[in-house]
C-alpha cells in the first residue's frame, strides 16, 4: 500500500509540474508567490484556472495525462469531460475494460475513441457503457477485441447511430447477424474495417451493408474467406461511392465481383485482390473499360485532379491466371498504376508470368537509358 501511495503521489507531482509548465508557456505566467494574476483574476489554486485555458492546456498533453487531470478536482473533471472529443486508450496495457467503464459516463462528448489492443482486454460491458453514454461517437476502433460478442454490436446499433468509421478488424467472435443488425441502424458508415472477421463478413452481412450503407467509401474484407460474389455484387450495387475495397484472401470471389465493382463504382481508386486466384483477364479488362465507360457521364464535372486519375492502387499478387496483355492494358489505361521502383502501386508479387508488364514511366526510363551513347573504350 505504501508503494502504491508513493507511486500515485509521484504521478500527481509529475502532473502538476507538467501543467504548471504548460500554463507558463501558454499564458506567460511568472513564478510569483501568492497566486498568479490574469485579466484581473488571481489564481491561487488549480481549480481557479479558467475553463478555456484548461482546455487549451489539455490539448497540448497526451491522453494519459488528460485522464489523470480529470481526477484533480471537480472543476477540472467537468471542464475536461465537456471539452474532450478525441481519446485514445491504446497505451493502456492492463485493465482497459475497467478504465472504459469508469470513463465512459464522464466523457459523453467523445466523437473519436481508439481502443486498439495488443492483447484482448475489452468485454461487452465496456462497449455497452460507451453506447449508453457516448451518443455523439463517430469514429470507433475496437480492433483485436477477441472477447467481444454480438452484444457489443447490438449496443452500438442503438447507442451510436452517427458512426461513420468503425474498425472491428480481428474481432473474430462477431457474427454476420450482429453485423447486419448494426448496419440497419448505423447507416452513415463511410469507412468499415472487417479484416479477419471471418464469421461476421459473409454474403448475408454484405447484402445488409449494400441495403443500408449507401454512403460507404472504404471497406476492408481482407482474409474473410466466406465472402462470395453475391455479397460483393450487393455491395457494388448498393454502395456506388466505394473507393477503397480490400478483397485480399477472399478466395471464393470470381470475375463477377470485380466486374460489378468496375461497372457500378465509378470512384473506385484502390482494389486489393491478393490471392484471389479465380480472377482472370475478364475482370482486368472490365476495370480498364470502366474508365472509358464512366468518362462521358462523370468526368466532365470532376474538378479533383486525383479523381480524374481513376484507379491508383491495385494488388494482384498471386493472381496467377492473369496474362501480360490484360494487365498491360490496365496499366496503360490508368497512368497512376506504377510498377517502377519506389512507387509500386501495381503489386504483382508471385506472378512470374507478368514480369513483362511495365508502367509508362518505367518504359520511358528504359528508353532514356538505352538512348544515352556509351563512351568509347
Amino acid at each position: 500500500m505504501v508503494g502504491e501511495a508513493t507511486k500515485l503521489r509521484s504521478e500527481e507531482l509529475n502532473l502538476n509540474l507538467c501543467f504548471e509548465k504548460l500554463m507558463m508557456l501558454d499564458a506567460g505566467f511568472g513564478g510569483k508567490t501568492g497566486g498568479v494574476k490574469m485579466e484581473g483574476v488571481v489564481i491561487t489554486e488549480w481549480k481557479d484556472i479558467p475553463m478555456e485555458l484548461l482546455l487549451r492546456i489539455g490539448s497540448l498533453v497526451d491522453d494519459r495525462t488528460i485522464i489523470m487531470a480529470s481526477g484533480v478536482c471537480s472543476g477540472w473533471r467537468d471542464a475536461i469531460c465537456l471539452g474532450l472529443t478525441h481519446l485514445s486508450l491504446s497505451w493502456c496495457k492492463k485493465h482497459m475494460n475497467e478504465l472504459v467503464l469508469s470513463l465512459a459516463p464522464k466523457f459523453t462528448k467523445l466523437q473519436t475513441l481508439v481502443l486498439r489492443q495488443d492483447k484482448p482486454q475489452l468485454e461487452d460491458n465496456a462497449v455497452e457503457a460507451i453506447a449508453n453514454s457516448c451518443h455523439d461517437l463517430q469514429d470507433l476502433d475496437l480492433s483485436k477485441s477477441f472477447k467481444l460478442s454480438d452484444r457489443s454490436l447490438y449496443a452500438l446499433a442503438h447507442g451510436c447511430p452517427n458512426l461513420t468509421k468503425l474498425n472491428i478488424s480481428g474481432c473474430t467472435a462477431f457474427t454476420d447477424h450482429g453485423l447486419a443488425y448494426l448496419t440497419s441502424f448505423c447507416q452513415k458508415l463511410k469507412i468499415l474495417n472487417l479484416c479477419g472477421c471471418v464469421k461476421a463478413a459473409t454474403d448475408i452481412a454484405l447484402q445488409a451493408i449494400g441495403r443500408n450503407c449507401n454512403q460507404l467509401q472504404s471497406l476492408n474484407l481482407g482474409w474473410c474467406e466466406n465472402v462470395g460474389d453475391v455479397g460483393v455484387m450487393s455491395l457494388a450495387y448498393g454502395c456506388p461511392d466505394l473507393r477503397y475495397v480490400d478483397l485480399c484472401g477472399c478466395v471464393c470471389i470470381t470475375d463477377d465481383s470485380v466486374i460489378a465493382l468496375a461497372n457500378r463504382c465509378p470512384h473506385l481508386r484502390s482494389l486489393g485482390l491478393y490471392y484471389c486466384r479465380n480472377i482472370t483477364d475478364r475482370a482486368i479488362y472490365s476495370l480498364a473499360h470502366s474508365r472509358v465507360k464512366n468518362k462521358p457521364g462523370m468526368w466532365e464535372s470532376m474538378k479533383d485532379r486525383y479523381d480524374e486519375e481513376g484507379l491508383r492502387s491495385l494488388n494482384i499478387s498471386q493472381c496467377t491466371a492473369l496474362t501480360p496483355p490484360a494487365v498491360q492494358a490496365l496499366c496503360d489505361t490508368f497512368p497512376a498504376l506504377h510498377t517502377c521502383s519506389g512507387r509500386h502501386s501495381l503489386v504483382m508479387s508471385g506472378c512470374l508470368n507478368l514480369t513483362s508488364v511495365h508502367c509508362v514511366c518505367a518504359i520511358q526510363a528504359h528508353r532514356t537509358a538505352t538512348s544515352i551513347p556509351h563512351p568509347a573504350h
